[in-house]
């Protein structure tokens, strides 16, 4: 993997991983009346069972995206796939909620550390241009697919074999995944630059700050935006990352160089990456809830309901790099988000509470199933289109983090909205709501719109040579 040469069979590996971690992110919700019923849980442990997972890989992208920068990528992917997979197997063998939970949240380090390393061999394998453009859509497919495939293994596993069975089925996939790790990329790691030392304070109060942020982003829902629960943890998060930045403008090898953030197409493209996440993850939860709840829909077709969106995401994706190519990056970016906007407003329009599948969701979704690929991939090339070498795994934790918590704050806007709009149980007070939720989301993407006619990527000049460059995934 010294440069050249991409390895046979390196795209399709990092992909499925991709595919895994986001299809980890819902294929247990499905299963959480069965667990209930299982262990004795209430609706309050049955909800860490899922936002246990999204606060660890949340708050942790960072930190294993500058950890595979400095002890090398292979390592540190193959440490996240194989906690995943010890924490997969603790969750299936939980005799208790509690444990259930402490095991999502190991499950949710172990992704962390995975997805970043991932998306940094990427960036390091499939230099910036066409060739990583087609690596990236790979990426908008599988994640694509892993939100809907989640819904529906879910009920699938949960109806014939139990819900211990869905996290069985990623111990499976983990180890597999670390055997083709092995056997694809070689393990040549280079020596790690001189004097080069850990920035182990930056590290912890960026940690624990995004920790603490996504808990009070999570927690809002059920506690409520201000309360005391949610207003104190938020500010705690706050005040650390406040110390997080005085500590990086200090810190002699700092976690994320204040360079980097100083980068106006870099910080844009990350906001805008936020941004769709805003309205995608909670388009994908909102459908799921309408077609069960409002139109009476099984969880299973609830899942299936949003399956020919994946089918048009998997058929645009690999296109984009071409569109890129013709109307450039800033423009497909925009057609992206404007079809996003326009497709979120559809549906937010076509909900009715005695409506069927065919006449509200179905057109709408698609519509939607184009705007993924294109808003995904060209915020991801953007944000890491001035990544030196030695700052994938950086430039792959910041785009990461920026879309986790754009999901997590996404959900929990979306959902109050929802909630406060719905003054009932009836299908008719739930659809009002959901209509509601859709149509912020839909304003979140206009913003976005708007705000991508504004980016300008640096001119690339040759880079001066370094002592101890890393050139080369390890």
């Amino acid at each position: 993997m010294s440069g050249g040469r991409v390895p046979r069979g390196a795209l399709p590996l990092l992909a499925a991983t991709q595919l895994l971690l986001i299809l980890d992110t819902a294929i247990v919700n499905v299963a959480l009346p069965s667990v209930g019923e299982d262990l004795g849980a209430g609706s309050a442990q049955l909800s860490w069972v899922a936002n246990a997972y999204l606060i660890a890989f949340g708050g942790l992208l960072l930190l294993g995206g500058r950890a595979a920068d400095l002890l090398g990528h292979r390592k540190v992917f193959l440490a996240g796939l194989g906690l995943l997979a010890a924490a997969s197997a603790l969750g299936g063998l939980a005799p208790d909620a509690g444990v259930l939970v402490a095991a999502r949240a190991a499950q949710g380090v172990g992704a962390a550390f995975a997805a970043a390393a991932a998306f940094a061999l990427l960036l390091v394998l499939f230099p910036d241009g066409p060739a990583r453009h087609r690596a990236l859509a790979a990426f908008a497919a599988m994640g694509g697919l892993g939100g809907v495939l989640g819904t529906v293994l879910g009920g699938v596993l949960t109806d014939l074999l139990g819900w211990r069975s869905t996290l069985w089925l990623n111990v499976l996939a983990a180890l597999l995944l670390g055997a083709l790790v092995l056997r694809v990329l070689d393990g040549r790691t280079p020596k790690v630059v001189d004097g080069h030392r850990f920035d182990l304070a930056g590290a912890l109060t960026v940690t624990a700050g995004l920790a603490l942020v996504a808990y009070a982003l999570v927690g809002a829902a059920g506690h409520g935006w201000l309360s005391a629960t949610t207003l104190g943890t938020g500010c705690a998060g706050l005040l650390l990352l406040a110390v997080f930045a005085v500590v990086e403008t200090r810190a002699a090898r700092p976690l994320v160089p204040p360079a980097v953030l100083a980068r106006p197409a870099l910080r844009l493209a990350n906001i805008l990456g936020a941004l769709a996440q805003m309205t995608l993850f909670p388009m994908f939860f909102l459908v799921s809830l309408y077609l069960q709840s409002v139109i009476g829909y099984a969880p299973l077709g609830g899942g299936l309901g949003l399956l020919p969106l994946s089918l048009v995401v998997v058929a645009v994706a690999p296109q984009t790099g071409r569109l890129i190519f013709r109307i450039g990056l800033g423009r497909t970016m925009t057609l992206g988000f404007v079809l996003l906007c326009a497709g979120t407003v559809w549906l937010a329009l076509a909900l009715r509470s005695d409506g069927t599948f065919l006449t509200t969701v179905l057109a709408p979704s698609l519509l939607l199933g184009a705007a993924l690929p294109l808003v995904m991939v060209t915020t991801n090339v953007a944000a890491t289109a001035d990544a030196a070498p030695e700052e994938t795994g950086l430039a792959s934790g910041l785009v990461n983090t920026a879309q986790q918590f754009g999901s997590v704050l996404g959900l929990a806007v979306l959902v109050a909205v929802a909630t406060t709009r719905t003054e009932s149980a009836t299908a008719a007070a739930q659809t009002d709501g959901f209509r509601a939720a859709l149509l912020v989301g839909g304003a979140f993407a206009a913003v976005a719109a708007v705000a991508s006619l504004r980016l300008r990527l640096p001119t690339p000049t040759p880079a001066p040579p370094r002592q101890g460059r890393v050139t080369e995934p390890r």
